[in-house]
């Protein structure tokens, strides 16, 4: 894979094929640690260290102010009220639950519909329904309360890009930072309706090409160093 970098960038920037093509050229990139060192070798950046590191630095205050949100009125706030009733309610509270909660949460403050993005299905699912998905993260459950905005003890997330179901993982912070690592290795674009979300990753939390952010970003990142 090193030594096949230089050739890779340029396929992928200067061709621009199928993602399906490129995974089929080079399939290291399906697994987590070849797409992390993929993303250090673009970026010179731990991908993972990274992300975690600056998430967990931010959670006390991203929560409190999604809290905050969540006790005003409209139907952001209805929302975000609802995925923290669900976090509350649950026994553990470790990291990996503050981790999914957030992420759940971000685009949803951010007023951005993730509908079409994070999906859930049951298990009992012969197969996902993957026509017409550009990008998406399929949480597998084993019950079937499917309404559910959040879940926690998923059967499995699986990351989907361009109706492909690239890898499957078995927290949702992976398969967002997997979705995200992959997007950025693959030359893609963010979809318009996730770009906040997607911008706060690469800008905010990893700091690259951080220079303008859009001004709802702006308030996001000055309400975390009040």
């Amino acid at each position: 894979m090193e030594t096949t970098f230089p050739l890779r960038r340029q396929t992928i920037v200067m061709s621009c094929p199928p993602v399906k093509e490129l995974l089929d050229l080079w399939p290291a990139l399906k697994m987590e640690s070849e797409l992390y060192a993929e993303f250090q070798r673009i970026t010179n950046q731990n991908l993972s260290n990274t992300f975690y590191a600056e998430l967990d630095r931010h959670l006390p205050r991203l929560m409190t102010l999604f809290r905050q949100k969540a006790s005003k009125t409209g139907k952001t706030a209805d929302a975000l009220a609802e995925i923290l009733r669900i976090h509350d309610e649950q026994e553990i509270h470790d990291i990996h639950t503050k981790r999914t909660t957030v992420l759940h949460a971000l685009p949803v403050y951010l007023h951005e519909d993730v509908s079409g993005f994070f999906r859930t299905c049951t298990d009992e699912s012969d197969e996902l329904e993957l026509d017409g998905v550009e990008v998406a993260l399929f949480t597998v459950i084993s019950d079937h309360d499917t309404t559910s905005p959040v879940h926690y003890q998923p059967v499995k997330i699986s990351v989907v890009i361009e109706s492909d179901a690239v890898v499957s993982l078995p927290r949702f912070g992976e398969a967002f930072l997997v979705m995200f690592g992959q997007m950025y290795a693959l030359h893609l674009s963010y979809p318009k309706a996730l770009t906040n979300t997607l911008e706060f990753t690469q800008k905010i939390l990893l700091g690259l090409e951080s220079g303008k952010l859009s001004p709802r970003l702006q308030t996001l990142k000055n309400d975390l160093v009040m």
